[in-house]
């Protein structure tokens, strides 16, 4: 990679950039450097690997500069760049011109082909303060209109007003992240540090470090003394995502500090007393996990104070067009656009009869892969993924039958309308009846996303948005063999 030289324009003041890659249904996102030339390919040497069969080894370069300018680089499949299109033509004509051993300057936003893969250059996002903890404001744009989201809000706004551990259940991708924020933003501690931390992200061997923090010298490379998230969180809140991802030697020091309310430094002698409030998620089954021995039973209670949950995004359909307008917004300003495309009727009526097992993540990345893709004013159905349009307009089978099972047994199943599932009857558990669709689903989405990426755990990991070896965890938990990787 060229980064040019140093000094010799004013580019990095100005916002960082990257590529948004179309593969299939899913949008991957590369950062770019401030100034430079950038080569992509299918080869492992290039500074952007494009992993499709119709990206030649060295195919082009992308010149950061400014301007903008790909050039081919005698590509088997050809580079494509948008022709300049006239009033006259209609938002459905979309016209390629193919560039070979040529380049052409291109402009934010604008797309570029390389071979059958859509490519473009847009704004990264402002990323968020590391150093320090920020306020935990509620977002301003969360969207709320289903009448169960309606009650989950409220509810969560009178749990927030005490100091009870919360612990948020739903399926992957609901937006749990967004209510441990409201949380936090409507308690007497909103004004204190709002932290967070994935506890999938991270090996074991650095998650406890990072929530208790060490002293200096108390292992090899320890120059100075550092605060852990729980001293960090001191006088407000501290949101640990994925819970049930917690390894039990963590689980046993957590305990402590939650009774407690002091932490050890790594290395340390003397507790520190903190005072914070704990909320944490999780799309497993925890009462399942205490009862397997994968995750303490009391630190299990200290954390259910009290359970909110978040219905799926196929139980709110109600909320699919706002929030698909309010993600097509935020994608077109990140590609340069200065005004977003509208939804098509036909487009959102596809949207909302989706079953959405990846729930608002997977329409986030629906949408913006749209954005890259819309040619005209309107975001049409060819815009979509296929899969969209191909018979998910249902919840998996395995959590309708599961479902119906908690509703009432074999006969209920046998009644179950097939393409709806039926309310739970007066007095059902819900928490309960959630956790069992929510097992059936995820296993659903696990095997589906290891036949999307021919068996590599590694890339079925990233589709679905964890870590691999939270994806090991569940394949062992759901029975399903650990498959080889398939050649392409």
């Amino acid at each position: 990679m060229d980064e040019g030289a140093p000094g010799d324009d004013a580019r990095g003041s100005c916002p960082p950039l990257r590529l948004a890659i179309v593969a299939g249904s899913t949008v991957t996102f590369v950062p770019l450097p401030p100034r430079g030339s950038v080569v992509l390919g299918r080869d492992e040497g290039c500074d952007v690997r494009v992993d499709d069969r119709s990206v030649s080894r060295r195919h082009a370069v992308l010149h950061v500069g400014p301007p903008l300018r790909i050039e081919d680089l005698g590509s088997a499949n050809g580079t494509f760049i948008d022709e300049q299109q006239v009033a006259a033509l209609t938002a459905r004509t979309h016209r390629l011109r193919r560039l070979s051993r040529d380049g052409a300057e291109i402009a934010l936003g604008e797309r570029f082909n390389l071979g059958a893969t859509t490519i473009a250059v847009c704004r990264a996002p402002a990323a968020p303060p590391v150093e320090e903890p920020d306020g935990g404001d509620a977002p301003a744009d969360v969207v709320v209109r289903a009448p169960a989201m309606v009650a989950l809000y409220e509810q969560a706004a009178r749990a927030a007003r005490s100091s009870i551990s919360v612990l948020i259940l739903g399926e992957t991708g609901v937006g749990k992240e967004v209510l441990a924020r409201t949380v936090h933003a409507r308690s007497p501690r909103a004004g204190g540090p709002y932290v967070e931390l994935s506890c999938a992200a991270l090996p074991p061997s650095l998650l406890e470090g990072e929530l208790f923090g060490h002293e200096k010298s108390a292992f090899t490379g320890a120059s100075h003394a550092r605060p852990g998230l729980l001293e960090s969180a001191d006088g407000g809140t501290l949101f640990l995502d994925e819970i049930g991802e917690l390894p039990l030697a963590c689980q046993a020091k957590l305990l402590r500090v939650l009774e407690d309310r002091k932490v050890l430094r790594l290395g340390g002698r003397a507790p520190r007393r903190i005072d914070l409030r704990f909320v944490a998620a999780t799309n497993r089954d925890l009462e399942a996990e205490v009862a397997r021995g994968a995750f303490r039973q009391d630190l299990y209670f200290r954390l259910n104070g009290i359970s909110l949950v978040v219905p799926p995004l196929r139980e709110r359909a109600c909320e699919i067009a706002p929030l698909a307008r309010r993600f097509l917004e935020e994608a077109c300003r990140h590609l340069g656009q200065r005004r977003a495309p509208r939804i098509s009727p036909e487009a959102l009526a596809v949207l909302e009869a989706y079953a959405w097992p990846g729930n608002v993540r997977e329409l986030r990345n629906v949408i913006e892969r749209a954005a890259v893709l819309c040619a005209g004013d309107s975001v049409l159905p060819g815009d979509l993924p296929p899969h969209l349009q191909g018979g998910g307009s249902r919840p998996p089978p395995a959590a309708d039958a599961v479902a119906a099972r908690a509703a009432g047994g074999e006969d209920a199943e046998r009644r179950a309308p097939a393409d709806t599932l039926a309310p739970p009857p007066p007095g059902e558990d819900a928490i309960a009846r959630l956790r069992l669709q929510m097992k059936a689903v995820d296993r659903r989405r696990v095997l589906e996303a290891l036949e999307q990426s021919a068996g590599n755990q590694t890339r079925a990991a990233k589709l679905l948005g964890i870590s691999l070896r939270t994806l090991i965890n569940r394949l062992d938990e759901y029975g399903i063999p650990r498959p080889r990787k398939r050649p392409p």
